[in-house]
Order: structure tokens, then sequence, then C-alpha cells
């Protein structure tokens, strides 16, 4: 990906994402053909096309598959074997799958260059939202971030969540910092493994600089909720703090006290006694909006299986902040922006970008069912695939994708 792209900003970006759909087709069969010139050395792909790098034998040839078929492969290479096995570049991680298979996640190799395609796409979600709502370079943002344990596979490859793998990254720590994305939390507090001394440490940052916060937010829906409930067993301890002007004793993470002294500054009793006051109110129905007054909206996911916290947001909310879900992505790769942000959650809708993977649908019945008569073992037949500009309005598709790594 052209490095340029990942320092797209503002009008620019937006004009990225009109070029790019504009001429989706195009776009589509260069990545396709970027995808078989790098990978058609592979021992996977010469199996089924002999050398050749012809678009056309590959959407003839190259079966559509499940995790499981390419599995295999994937193991080997977590074992020590080359990664020139499924794709020409060094597989640098493996990404844990939320969804599990046998009650393992199911591990999906990724390459250098996938964090340049993750990074262009968060970078055009602020032009988006600025487009609704002006202003947000004039305060910050209270996004709740997390880590999680990452494991190693017997080769030494790390095995980790997308998300780690990309809040760890220089992309993520050595980002160009601009007013568009000024987090109230410290990274290291985002960085830290105690998930209690993260929580704690960013609730924390984002009520000392409650009159600035101006957007609210988790990757979940359900992250954010826990996070309120953190705060409803925490408040006294985190208003004693910014009363004292100091942390907790038993925040021990040393990059948690370090960056939280920059926090806390001084002692500060009015803005404690302020957050007290709300905190104590036997009703917190409202409690973002009062104790963050100039919130615009909460950013999240909340489609999927994540709707059912919908009503809870809402509460806390008292319905006056919009549910704004911003993307569409999953660890094979991201998929697309929501450029309707402000959306009913129920009407969500998502444009696929077509310079971040190969995409090809299944067409399903009016119910989702198939209409491709297959068992489970069988192949999707090659010829049943549809392209992505020759998807139809108001049909159901299942996605296909086929990536660089």
């Amino acid at each position: 990906m052209d490095g340029k792209k990942l320092e797209y900003k503002g009008g620019v970006a937006l004009k990225e994402i009109e070029k790019l759909t504009e001429k989706a087709d195009e776009v589509q069969e260069a990545i396709l053909k970027e995808i078989i010139m790098q990978n058609g050395e592979t021992e996977y792909l010469s199996k089924y096309m002999k050398g050749s790098k012809d678009v056309e034998e590959f959407k003839f040839h190259v079966p559509v598959i499940n995790y499981k078929d390419v599995c295999p492969y994937i193991q080997r290479i977590a074992d020590g074997e080359d990664s020139s096995l499924i794709t020409g570049h060094l597989v640098t991680e493996m990404l844990c799958s939320s969804g599990t298979s046998a009650g393992e996640p199911k591990l999906m190799p990724s390459i250098a260059e996938d964090l340049d395609r993750r990074t262009f796409v968060y970078n055009l979600i602020m032009p988006i939202m600025n487009q609704y709502i002006p202003g947000l370079d004039e305060g910050k943002a209270m996004f709740l971030y997390f880590i999680k344990a990452e494991m190693s596979t017997p080769c030494g490859l790390p095995a980790r969540t997308v998300l780690t793998s990309y809040y760890k990254s220089k992309h993520f720590k050595c980002r160009t910092r601009d007013a568009f994305n000024d987090f109230t939390s410290p990274d290291q507090a985002i960085l830290c493994k105690d998930s209690n001394q993260s929580m704690y440490c960013q609730l924390l940052s984002g009520l000392v600089h409650r009159h600035q916060v101006l957007r609210l937010g988790a990757v979940f829906a359900s992250a954010f909720l826990r996070a309120i409930s953190f705060l409803e067993r925490n408040w006294g301890r985190l208003c004693n703090d910014i009363r004292r002007g100091d942390l907790d004793p038993t925040i021990t993470d040393p990059e948690c006290r370090s960056c939280m002294s920059m926090v806390l500054t001084s002692p500060n009793p009015c803005l404690a006694d302020e957050i007290e006051e709300i905190c104590a109110n036997p009703s917190w129905k409202g409690i973002l909006c009062h104790l963050w007054p100039r919130a615009t909206y909460i950013e999240a996911v909340v489609t999927g299986s994540m709707a059912q916290y919908i009503p809870a947001l809402e509460y806390y909310s008292e319905g006056k902040l919009p549910l704004v879900c911003t993307m569409y992505a999953s660890s094979e790769c991201y998929f697309g922006v929501n450029l309707k942000p402000l959306c009913d959650p129920a009407e969500v809708a998502f444009t696929l970008l077509p310079n971040m993977c190969y995409f090809e649908f299944i067409h399903l019945g009016d119910n989702g069912t198939w209409l491709v008569d297959i068992d489970e073992e069988e192949r999707v037949p090659n010829d049943k695939l549809v392209k992505l500009v020759n998807v139809r309005l108001g049909s159901y598709y299942e996605l296909v994708v086929t990536t660089f790594a």
C-alpha cells in the first residue's frame, strides 16, 4: 500500500473513498492481480495454478475454502516451516480470532503490510465523522482501549488479537498526533497488561479531562458497559485520587504510575466534589451526559451480537448520545466503513473498500438460506461467485475474501 495514503486526512481522505468506490471494479481487479503476483509461487497456489499468474486462471481453478482447509498450512508455519507455504511475504504474527474452531481460536497469518491497510481504514474515520459533527478537533476522546494477553506459536511467532496487534505496533505507538485524535488515555495505560489497572487509569484520565471530552467509546459496546460497571464500584477511589492529586497505591504497574503522574499534576478537590455529587445520585440514568457534558456521541460496535447492549447504553446516556458504529472489520481483514455514522444502529450499512482485499459473494435466498445445493464437505462452485460490483440491492450474500496473507 502507498505509504502516503496512511497519512490521508480531511477532504483528501474523503476524495480517496470516492475515487476507490467509483472505480471499484478496476481497483478490485488490480488488487487480485497484485495478490496473485505476490503469492503465485507459494505451495498453496502452485497446487492449483501450476505457476500461472493469470487472474482468470485463479478464478477458475482456486476453490472457495473454509478455515479447516487452510488450517494445516497455517499450523505448519506456526510450527516453524516457511511462510512461502501460503504467502509470498514473511508471516510476522498470527492473529487469534474471536470465533473458535473446536474450542480453539482460529489463527490468521498476518504480514507486515496488513498493518498499513488497517491504519488506512482507521485514518478514514475522523474525516467521515467530521462531516456530521464539526469541531471534534476542539476537545478530547475518551476511548477505552485494552490489550489482551498474547501467546507464542511453537516457532516463536506472536499469537494475539488483531486489536492487540495494532495497539502494540508502531502504527499506533508512533502515530502522528493531531487534534482529531487527542485521547484522554495515555498509551501506557492502554498497553498495560493488567486490565483492571488499565481500566482504572483510563477512567481516571477521562474524569480528570471531563470538561474537554467530546467523544466516548470503546471498540465493543460490551466493553464500554464493563467500564460503567467498573466506575460504579470504584468512583469513590477515583474521586479520592483527584482530590489528593495522587494515584491510588493499589495501581502498581510502573508505566501506569509514570504516565498518571502527568495526569494528576496537583490536587483538585473542586473537580472531585463535582464528580462525587454526580456519582452519588441513586439513579445513574443519563450518567454519561452528566459526567461528560460536552460528549456528542458514543462510538462502539453495536451491530450483530452487540445489539443486545443498546438499551443499556441508551439508559446511561438518556438517549441523548447517538450510538456510532464506524467500521466493519475482522481478524482476517478490515473490510469497510460506515459513511452515515449517525444512522440508527438497526440501519447501519458499511461501504466495502475495494483496496482492502478481493471480495466475492455467494448469493443466498431471501431468508439467508443457501441457494446452491451443496453438502458441507463440497465446494462452492466458482461460477456461482458474484463480483463486488455485481451484487444487487436487497439480496442476501455470504462474503468471500481473498487476502494478501
